[in-house]
């Protein structure tokens, strides 16, 4: 029987055929899922989930410490919770500005692995987005280099979601530029993170390594508790 996962996984692979790129690697967003379906989904073979909020991340990690699942945090980070962040977490990829990688630097466990780090652009400059300007990507790169529990993988974007996915293409491209850019002042700097359910595809195209997929995997999302945070 094909499963959500199957096909998420074959259109990642058309797209990356298409485009003649490497097939991304895939983030399952599983913010505001219950456990139960991260498991069902970690049967299948799905090994990293990301989750906007830290405490609601603490709580299913907590459930599904028997699995051997890689959590990624994909929504804002408040410097207050930077500390359980940085023990919570495997990557954090909304790194955008000094404080919070002093304070991940300061708060990862040396217990642990590094954290893996990656630097989130507003890349259409959204007054409503988080995310550096492109401008101070090298700076918060340097940044996060004078941290040993910290590593540099790369970039992440949300770009301005417009009803069509090709109007995203110019912010992709942007990206990728910012990408390579980074890549020949940091070698070992491999993953861009963007594109989700509905602009993976053009993500692809324009060189995204990772994309974010919750809708095609989980269906539809529940509605948000209150009491989030």
């Amino acid at each position: 029987m094909t499963t959500a996962l199957d096909e998420v996984l074959d259109r990642l692979d058309t797209a990356a055929r298409q485009a003649r790129q490497p097939q991304p690697r895939l983030l399952a967003v599983s913010k505001f899922q219950p456990a139960t379906a991260i498991a069902q989904l970690a049967a299948l073979g799905q090994r990293a989930f990301g989750e906007n909020y830290v405490q609601e991340a603490a709580g299913k990690r907590a459930e599904l410490t028997r699995l051997d699942l890689e959590w990624h945090l994909i929504g804002h980070l408040q410097t207050n919770k930077a500390r359980e962040a940085a023990m919570l977490f495997d990557w954090v990829q909304t790194v955008d500005r000094p404080r919070i990688v002093d304070a991940l630097g300061r708060h990862r466990p040396n217990d642990l692995p590094p954290l893996q780090v990656l630097i989130q652009v507003n890349v259409d400059d959204e007054a409503s987005k988080h995310g550096c300007a492109p401008e101070d990507v090298e700076a918060l790169a340097a940044r996060i280099h004078g941290h040993e529990r910290l590593v540099l993988r790369g970039l992440m974007a949300i770009p301005t979601p417009h009803p069509d996915p090709e109007q995203r293409r110019p912010a992709f491209a942007r990206m990728h530029g910012l990408f390579d850019a980074l890549r020949g002042h940091h070698p070992a700097v491999d993953t861009l993170s963007m594109g989700m359910s509905d602009d993976c595809a053009v993500a692809i195209s324009e060189g995204a390594t990772m994309v974010r997929i919750g809708t095609a995997l989980f269906g539809a999302r529940p509605p948000r508790p209150a009491d989030r945070a």
